[in-house]
């Protein structure tokens, strides 16, 4: 179960939690339990019956989290650059079938609020090992429709079904310790968007080699095999639930109303995210179609590569979240973001533009998804549950701007998509104004 309010204070500028004198439950490596009743690498069963994993998993525990979270993050965007390979297949054309990447979102979105919350309250290994295999089952229906009805219905499915890596993070936050708290999750952040890059790189490549098809099989085969494998890492937990089992679900209104701090992250990472949403899944269309620059799928798939700076950027923006706090990597975060849409715009005409303006969207959205999200994480005595609040206010975000982004490429071109990108940061930035911190 997560720490009570008493045994952990948030700090009133970070929202992190402080421990206190002789607190040891958030500190890695150490015996015993941890907040949640996982047992530490010692393998000691802590009060709520949790057997602790042997050491080999122990020391596999952050890496294998975060190239799992890598896996199942790439199968949300595993469409965006796939989308001329799949209008070809399905006799469309790439802005027709945009809004497939909306799908994808909305179906995570939905997942996290059913699934993400259940982290507070049930056995997370069993929910894990379920919830990959039922992911796998939908990219392999994916991979067989025949038309884009039944590939949406197959990319919601295994979209809602792939919130593993947030079941996750709030585990990862309560083994850390409280200084090192915001490099951890940065770990698994970091993981999140070397999967994003990855669909899109490799994702672009292997689909013009073999088609788009065998990428959904091959996602479907790492999904299977990594869910499975980090399930079985996972300490055993014996929780006796208590209430609904959709309890968590139905607390988050009233978490996020009790905590301006929570709030504030779910509004701001809603702009940010949607501002990058805009940009990043519009950016296959502008790189292949002919008004742009014509680019084959493979290599607008390689475009994704500038993606990478984000992994370079997370551990380096954990360090600074845990010396100078949330709110200031935020504004910086924010003020990059701003930077980078005029850039994205010159980019419609010039390539030197659009890179530079993918590295710095990359490296702001990650620095404030690290701030943000560890200060989710940590500011109130429910962390899945608050976690599933601020991603689920995320995605809704992204995948709203995603919707509006494609028919705004179509009337608009590229400048359509820019001024969505822009007008998502105005409001995720200028709303968080109207509710000042208590």
């Amino acid at each position: 179960m997560p720490s009570s309010p008493s045994a952990s204070a948030a700090s009133p500028q970070t929202g992190l939690r402080r421990t206190e004198p002789g607190d040891t439950s958030g500190t890695a490596g150490s015996s015993g339990t941890g907040p949640s009743g996982a047992a530490g690498p010692s393998g000691a069963a802590g009060p709520s019956g949790a057997a602790g994993p042997s050491w080999a998993a122990a020391r596999l525990f952050l890496p294998l989290i975060a190239l799992c979270t890598a896996v199942t993050a790439a199968n949300i965007y595993l469409a965006a650059p796939l989308l001329p390979l799949i209008a070809r297949d399905m006799g469309s054309t790439p802005s027709a079938v945009a809004w497939l990447a909306s799908v994808a979102q909305l179906g995570y979105a939905a997942g996290l609020l059913f699934f993400a919350p259940l982290g507070d309250s049930v056995n997370r290994r069993r929910l894990v090992a379920v919830l990959s295999l039922v992911a796998t089952g939908a990219l392999l229906a994916a991979a067989a429709s025949a038309g884009t009805g039944a590939l949406a219905g197959a990319v919601l499915v295994a979209s809602a079904a792939t919130v593993v890596p947030q079941l996750l993070v709030p585990l990862v936050a309560e083994r850390a310790p409280a200084d090192r708290r915001a490099r951890h999750v940065a770990a698994v952040i970091g993981g999140l968007f070397t999967g994003i890059v990855a669909a899109r790189v490799l994702g672009g490549l292997a689909g013009q080699a073999f088609g788009w098809r065998a990428v959904f099989v091959g996602a479907a085969v790492l999904t299977a095999v990594l869910g499975l494998a980090t399930a079985y890492i996972l300490p055993v937990e014996r929780r006796r639930r208590r209430g609904p089992l959709f309890a968590g679900l139905v607390a988050i209104p009233g978490l996020v109303r009790r905590s301006p701090d929570l709030w504030r992250a779910c509004v701001r990472q809603a702009g940010m995210y949607g501002a990058w949403s805009a940009l990043w899944t519009s950016l296959a269309l502008l790189l292949t179609e002919d008004e742009g620059y014509g680019m084959t799928t493979a290599a607008a798939g390689l475009f994704g590569l500038f993606g990478l700076a984000a992994s370079v950027v997370a551990p380096l923006a954990g360090g600074l979240v845990d010396r100078f706090g949330a709110a200031k990597v935020v504004r910086s975060a924010y003020a990059l973001a701003a930077l980078s849409v005029p850039l994205f715009w010159l980019g419609g005409q010039a390539m030197a533009a659009l890179c530079a303006a993918a590295v710095l969207v990359h490296a702001a959205l990650v620095a404030s998804h690290v701030a943000n999200q560890t200060l989710a994480l940590t500011t109130t005595s429910a962390p899945a549950t608050a976690n599933t609040a601020y991603v689920v206010a995320g995605f809704a975000g992204g995948a709203l701007a995603s919707a509006l982004a494609g028919p705004a490429f179509g009337h608009w071109g590229w400048g359509g998509v820019c001024a969505v990108a822009g007008a998502w940061l105005a409001l995720g930035w200028t709303a968080t104004a109207v509710r000042p911190a208590r």
